[in-house]
């Protein structure tokens, strides 16, 4: 009885979620790469590791410590960023203090991270501890994998180095240093709809291949690695805000080369040309981006002159997104590890259909829930668990005679009732249409049920069966 009542209380949260979810965001912006440090000289991860705090679920959270008494002080979020193998001390990693922006996300980001020549990985993550100010543990989340690089490649890139080409579709940020001097780096960014250069926070942008046939307004994107010379479109992840077709250039000593065919490569400095221009590039000016039209070069043709705004370093990155609710649950404990659902993959079917959810920091006291219907779940790896797909008659009687597609959320809930949203549904689909002109009964007496159940898996079955004849 115990078990049935929390599952029902349980339950009710669940749908008061699904009706109003009052989700917490934790958004980790970094490179993909970084530039191992040599000596005395520390080279600061470029850009820096960002972190954004959105959702609902963050001001209903602080609500309810208000509600407890404990003060301004108690709830504000603070928190602290390192590499994975600098251990538990916090004196090893970089503090982070949030703050607010004018869309109510909350950002901070590590300007003076580094990795040291005397740690000898190729790859590692970092790692994020948040708190909230009155000593609670929220949990800690990590990046993605990092791959360690000692300088820019100066060689042509053959693609059969792949971890260094950038591939179209992927996502990349730009900055610019005048000078080489680091307290002039600027990077390209969105705000208010427009582009700007920003000292404080880096936009990720996806690049795609543009297909040069086709006019501009229809913009088809193509596949493959992205090469100097190729037409690209650059496109803000977060508003969506683009820039018009550019040609992207090689840049070696201030002059854009004209005539390279190369996969472009990690921290290269390039330019980007309009497409159609007269030698109009993308440039910044302190704060703004405008157009510098570059002065071509009178002894070589394949040349041209740019200014120093003119000239970006490209470097790859990556966005990890973990998302939980604690809003409806008691929770004590770390909301982590904060699971992250890669893809599903369905077998079987009818009565038995088994679904397997794939990714990352799963655990043994998650549950698959299918809207707010509970399925049974069992834990395989940190990296799948398996659960029986609920029949569909779970999700309300009605169903059964109207016969249309329902989709429900794909929700991952751990023991105390902590919430892990996803982007993912699942969509049941009618066997068989309903018959052109019948009735579809309103109401159908409870005790046919079972006979009306049969009919239509047999129904079903010979169905099925005919269809797989023909």
């Amino acid at each position: 009885r115990p078990n049935a009542y929390h599952g029902s209380l349980l339950q009710d949260s669940v749908r008061r979620y699904l009706q109003l979810p009052a989700d917490q965001t934790v958004l980790i912006l970094h490179a993909k790469v970084a530039q191992k440090s040599y000596g005395n000289e520390k080279r600061f991860f470029c850009p820096p590791p960002c972190v954004y705090l959105s959702g609902p679920g963050w001001k209903l959270k602080q609500e309810q410590m208000k509600a407890r008494d404990l003060g301004e002080a108690g709830f504000r979020v603070c928190g602290y960023m390192g590499l994975d193998s600098m251990g538990s001390s916090l004196m090893e990693t970089q503090k982070l203090s949030f703050e607010e922006q004018p869309d109510s996300k909350g950002f901070s980001c590590a300007k003076a991270l580094y990795i040291s020549d005397t740690d000898k990985r190729k790859h590692f993550r970092l790692v994020l501890k948040l708190f909230f100010s009155n000593g609670q543990e929220i949990g800690t989340f990590h990046s993605k994998l990092i791959k360690v690089i000692s300088k820019p490649s100066q060689k042509k890139q053959s693609l059969k180095n792949t971890d260094l080409c950038i591939s179209s579709g992927s996502k990349v940020s730009l900055f610019n240093r005048l000078r080489s001097q680091t307290v002039s780096t600027r990077y390209l960014s969105v705000e208010g709809g427009a582009f700007i250069a920003s000292a404080r926070q880096w936009a990720a942008f996806t690049l795609h291949l543009a297909d040069e046939r086709c006019p501009r307004s229809e913009f088809p994107l193509r596949e493959g690695y992205i090469r100097y010379g190729s037409v690209v479109r650059l496109v803000c992840t977060a508003t969506g805000v683009t820039l018009p077709p550019l040609i992207i250039r090689k840049v070696m000593k201030q002059y854009a080369l004209l005539d390279v065919d190369e996969p472009i490569s990690q921290l290269h400095k390039c330019a980007f040309q309009l497409q159609g221009s007269d030698r109009m590039y993308l440039c910044l000016s302190t704060d703004k981006v405008i157009q510098f039209q570059a002065s071509p070069c009178p002894k070589e043709a394949n040349r041209e002159l740019l200014n120093d705004g003119s000239c970006w370093t490209i470097i790859s990155t990556e966005t990890v997104e973990y998302t939980f609710s604690e809003s409806l649950a008691c929770v004590r404990e770390p909301v982590s590890p904060v699971p992250l659902i890669a893809a599903l993959q369905l077998t079987g079917g009818g009565d038995v259909a088994m679904l397997e959810v794939q990714g990352e920091y799963f655990h043994a006291h998650l549950k698959v829930w299918f809207g707010d219907v509970e399925a049974e779940t069992m834990y395989r790896s940190p990296k799948s668990l398996v659960c029986v797909v609920p029949d569909v008659s779970a999700f309300g009687s009605d169903w059964r005679w109207l016969r249309y597609p329902i989709t429900v959320p794909l929700l991952l809930i751990r023991d105390d009732g902590l919430i892990y949203s996803s982007s993912f549904t699942f969509t049941y689909t009618p066997e068989q249409s309903c018959i052109p002109g019948q009735q579809v009964l309103s109401d159908v007496p409870q005790d046919s049920d079972k006979l009306l159940d049969s009919i239509h898996q047999e129904f079903t079955r010979t169905n099925f069966h005919l269809f797989m004849q023909t």
